[in-house]
């Protein structure tokens, strides 16, 4: 990365878009603060505040407050906040954590709108910390106060140089305003990005380290910064979500005005998310549920601070990536080669040039150059000034040509690298497509930069800077959510025996496999008969017993009425002597399909139902071919999710085996999806596994399921 030019379910308590609008100002753009706590010297964090208030810029008044002295750093110092005179919009807390509580108690009374605590000792110390942290919460909160902390590094509008924040990092790489907003729970976490794009020319309006995330969390203060017209581009990392409505509000606010999320949700791992809750007290919610809600709100979720930053510049230059086909060029085959394998592995489609274009590509190249993709000018480009505008021509003109990655192992005397730099300028503004180039040496990334042009030192990270930026350019565009429609009851909770389960299904618009309930041997050979005499299967059937292969309890291809009913009686037998009270057994048809996927859901309790599709069967928890959306989706939600399987290409058939019914399956997880949204609040979890997918146009049919309620 280098330089170039609605329904809340959170457990927050709804606050009006007016408050939050006054709260955010106070903290941003305060007419005066005070620091509780202020020391006279600058490398404590009672005195950064001052001292950066004071370096930066900032024109409103500062109001030290220490007993102790009577100037600091050159302020009028007061002996507490009642003896300034006046309310200062916003306070900076930098006292211990026992002291902190009386503190707010009295800004609330004096009717400061919003605090940041600095101290720490609160929930990241364990239960005794987080009651002390919710007393805290609450004293503020009753007063109108809002809280940014405890435990924060706080925040900082470089605009106007109100930096109410104690980081160090600020005294080693110096401010600048720009249209980029850091916002993390974390204070390192805000500041290594920081670094990178001060380093990298880049200016950054808002920083934000929200702490404990007690009050005013992460996911509010980015909904707050993504009002500001003036940034385009937010940064975001979070150990939780803790107000996903705040989030999913930031991402709409944002979307709508062209600008970016880009977010790292820490803590996936087992060790991480251990980590996360020893850091920050956070709980860390289900990792496929969160995937799914970023990518349903738009969010890019980066995986570590590199790629949170590699797509600054394009996001910057905002131009249009189209359906993001590639055009690789460079006058070394070899960095075509590698940079034509690392587009494969980020999924990134290289264009197939035109046959016009080709042609015009042969006019220009030499003999033994390549005119195909990627394209090899070879070194031909030395001794010719004119073949790389006019390649750069001939590509603008073609449809499928979306974007352009220029790679420049070498130049050195005889390569005009200021040529080259305004060339491919100019042709990355004339046609607004991202044009990005890779060069390890630092003098050449320089002239690109200078003409603002993406430069990167390697074609890595130019190609996944592409790859990344056009990946969420098409997630941005998806259609607006829905709301949720309201909640509906379900008789019963915990588990539920296999006939009731599928009955729900059915009900749900899942097609379900054609069974009967049967509680006698009499009652199985009449299922039997019933079902047409065709091959059966016969099951034990009670809900304390969800897994009855592990008992004998299932009895596949029974073809005859003898079969049946020791079939029968061995299940009813079995139950009996695992003390189900009132055994019973389900007859159902013997069903094949092509193949057997598992649909299920789980109902998170921050994100409602995640609907999850993979291939089943036995082998379900060890390939874990899955993938998983937030309900609600559509059926081509659910086709682009599908093709990321890696059993995908069965879709489309393969050797001797048909196209399986993808239609159907996505009609089933769409149903699924939907009827668990209705029944969210009774609901704990689905699990169909075999749903048997037949041949295209064949549809598809539960034959197993366990259903768990958790009641009303």
């Amino acid at each position: 990365m280098t330089r170039a030019s609605g329904r809340r379910w959170s457990r927050h308590r709804e606050r009006p878009l007016t408050e939050t609008s006054a709260t955010f100002n106070a903290l941003f753009s305060p007419a005066s603060v005070a620091v509780i706590g202020a020391s006279d010297n600058p490398n404590k964090v009672g005195g950064r505040p001052i001292h950066y208030m004071r370096a930066f810029g900032y024109a409103g008044e500062v109001f030290p407050v220490n007993p102790a002295r009577e100037v600091i750093q050159g302020y009028r110092a007061y002996p507490t906040l009642d003896a300034i005179g006046k309310t200062p919009d916003a306070v900076v807390i930098a006292v211990s954590g026992d002291a902190t509580l009386e503190q707010v108690r009295q800004c609330g009374a004096a009717g400061v709108k919003a605090a940041v605590i600095m101290a720490s000792g609160f929930a990241e110390t364990g239960e005794a910390g987080r009651q002390r942290q919710q007393e805290l919460v609450t004293v503020a909160n009753a007063s109108g106060m809002r809280v940014v902390g405890p435990n924060a590094q706080g925040t900082a509008n470089f605009a106007n140089g109100a930096v109410l924040n104690f980081s160090t990092m600020f005294m080693e790489v110096a401010p600048q305003d720009g249209p980029i907003a850091i916002i993390s729970q974390s204070g390192a976490a805000s500041v290594m990005p920081y670094a990178l794009l001060r380093q990298a020319g880049y200016g950054v309006r808002y920083l934000v380290a929200t702490g404990n995330d007690a009050d005013l969390d992460a996911c509010t203060m980015t909904a707050a910064v993504a009002a500001d017209p003036y940034v385009r581009l937010i940064l975001v990392y979070l150990e939780s979500v803790s107000d996903p409505a705040q989030l999913a509000h930031a991402a709409q606010v944002a979307r709508a005005r062209g600008a970016s999320i880009v977010a790292i949700k820490a803590g996936n791992s087992q060790r991480g998310a251990k980590a996360a809750a020893s850091h920050t007290g956070a709980l860390v919610g289900n990792d496929a549920a969160i995937d799914a809600f970023l990518a349903r709100h738009g969010i890019w979720r980066a995986r570590d601070i590199g790629e949170l930053v590699r797509a600054v510049p394009l996001y910057l230059q905002q131009r249009q990536p189209g359906q993001g086909r590639t055009v690789v060029m460079s006058h070394s085959g070899a960095v075509g080669v590698m940079a034509a394998d690392l587009a494969e592995r980020h999924d990134l489609p290289l264009t197939e040039l035109q046959p016009a274009t080709l042609r015009e590509l042969g006019g220009i190249l030499p003999e033994f150059g390549t005119a195909s993709n990627p394209l090899d000018m070879t070194a031909a480009l030395l001794g010719k000034g004119d073949m790389f505008p006019r390649v750069l021509h001939a590509l603008g003109a073609d449809p499928q040509a979306d974007m352009v990655m220029v790679g420049i192992p070498v130049a050195g005397p005889g390569y005009d690298v200021e040529a080259l730099a305004r060339d491919a300028a100019a042709f990355s503004a004339d046609r607004a497509k991202p044009l990005v180039v890779s060069a390890p040496q630092q003098s050449v990334r320089e002239v690109f930069e200078r003409h603002g042009v993406p430069a990167f030192v390697t074609e890595a990270d130019a190609i996944g800077a592409l790859a990344q930026y056009a990946a969420h350019q098409r997630l941005a565009k998806g259609a607006p959510t829905p709301g949720w429609p309201d909640a509906k009851r379900l008789d019963g909770s915990g588990l539920q025996d296999e006939a009731h389960s599928l009955a729900l299904l059915a009900e749900a618009g899942v097609p379900a496999v054609p069974h009967r309930l049967c509680d006698s041997v009499e009652a199985a050979l009449a299922a039997f008969k019933a079902l047409g005499g065709t091959p059966v299967v016969v099951k034990g059937c009670a809900a304390d017993i969800p897994h009855k292969s592990e008992h004998g309890l299932v009895h596949l291809r029974l073809t005859d009425a003898a079969s049946v009913a020791r079939a029968a009686q061995d299940c009813l037998d079995t139950l009996q002597r695992l003390g189900v009270a009132s055994p019973r057994v389900v007859v159902g048809a013997m069903v094949k399909g092509r193949h057997e996927f598992a649909l299920g859901v789980s109902v998170d309790p921050l994100f409602g139902p995640l609907v999850m599709i993979g291939e089943g069967g036995t082998l379900l928890e060890l390939r874990k071919d899955v993938v998983t959306l937030l309900a609600p989706f559509t059926a081509e939600d659910v086709k682009a999710a599908c093709a990321r399987l890696r059993l995908a290409p069965l879709f489309d058939g393969y050797r001797d085996i048909p196209a399986l019914d993808l239609d159907a399956l996505a009609a089933s997880a769409v149903a699924l999806g939907d009827w668990a949204l209705r029944h969210r609040t009774a609901l704990v979890s689905v699990d169909i596994n075999p749903l048997m997918v037949m041949a295209a146009g064949q549809g598809v049919m539960a034959v197993d399921a366990v259903v768990e309620l958790k009641g009303n």
